[in-house]
């Protein structure tokens, strides 16, 4: 599995010159939940609230069985582990999704951010620079975020 991960990871860096990206859904489906589990690991604690809301998060998104969402969230930590940055991540949801579904992953983001019911810097950070990175508007990112926060009070 780590294997599958670090030539993922080499693909999406461009660490291999075999010409244009051919990117499929299981691939899709890392990248989101590697860039959602970094909002949920970036301050340092990953409690059982915010793991729980991630699991149906990505069930729910890609609608995955129980073992197939487990499989993901552990691909995914390990994905994260293993990434220098985020751009490999978000280079494929760019390029592959329109701009509503890269929106829908960053009110996913908002929705790991206040499942423990504080806003740690870190994770606003994260937020915005996977934002940034999708091309989501700073506009679209804030209204996502005030959107999220009024569900979560």
């Amino acid at each position: 599995m780590l294997a599958g991960i670090r030539r993922f990871l080499a693909e999406v860096s461009g660490g291999q010159d075999d010409g244009p990206l051919a990117v499929d859904e299981n691939q899709i489906q890392l990248a989101a939940a590697a860039l959602l589990f970094h909002v949920v690991a970036v301050d340092g604690v990953v409690d059982d609230a915010e793991c729980a809301m991630l699991t149906g998060l990505l069930a729910r998104r890609f609608d995955l069985g129980p073992e197939e969402t487990r499989l993901l969230v552990r691909q995914a930590r390990e994905a994260d582990a293993e990434a220098i940055d985020l751009y490999g991540f978000t280079s494929v949801l760019k390029q592959r999704l329109e701009v509503a579904d890269r929106e829908r992953i960053i009110e996913m983001m908002w929705e790991l951010v206040y499942a423990d019911g504080t806003v740690h810097e870190f994770e606003d950070n994260a937020v915005w620079r996977v934002a940034e990175l999708l091309g989501v508007s700073s506009h679209a990112r804030i209204r996502l975020k005030r959107a999220v926060r009024k569900d979560a009070d």
